[in-house]
């Protein structure tokens, strides 16, 4: 009675790979911190081409990209990962806000849109949703 059978066992899951891509090295610390103390394991990159060339890049459960960004934008991440069969979930963070590009994001496949600076609460609320493979009630 109330003793576990020898052949069940505890399977903890691995903690979720979490890719921050933004060319803005204090969202990329700020944005590390926070994940990693939610227990996540956080990779960072200062560029696109940077998270594509990388070995994280299959691990990979969720992508926080910046929309706007040097050479290759967050959204034409988005499309070059689908190209590659990468289904990742995206939440895509902008300093700047806009209608029509929230839109282009969300059609593009987006999770989640958050505006710089955003609230810590709001881009967990949104990883949540990312991670869990609902549709977007956040940001």
């Amino acid at each position: 009675m109330g003793s576990l059978a020898v052949s069940e066992e505890v399977v903890l899951s691995a903690p979720s790979v979490i890719s921050v891509v933004d060319d803005d090295a204090s969202v990329r610390v700020a944005t590390n911190n926070l994940l990693m103390s939610r227990g996540y394991v956080v990779h960072t990159f200062a560029s696109a081409e940077e998270f594509l060339d990388s070995i994280h890049l299959e691990e990979t459960s969720c992508v926080v990209a910046d929309v706007q960004m040097a050479a290759m934008s967050g959204l034409d991440l988005l499309a070059s990962m689908r190209v590659r069969g990468y289904q990742a979930p995206f939440i895509f963070i902008t300093a700047f806000p806009d209608d029509g590009v929230r839109a282009r994001a969300m059609k593009a496949g987006a999770v989640c849109f958050l505006a710089k600076p955003f609230a810590a609460p709001s881009l967990i609320k949104c990883l949540d949703t990312a991670l869990r493979g609902d549709s977007c009630t956040c940001g």
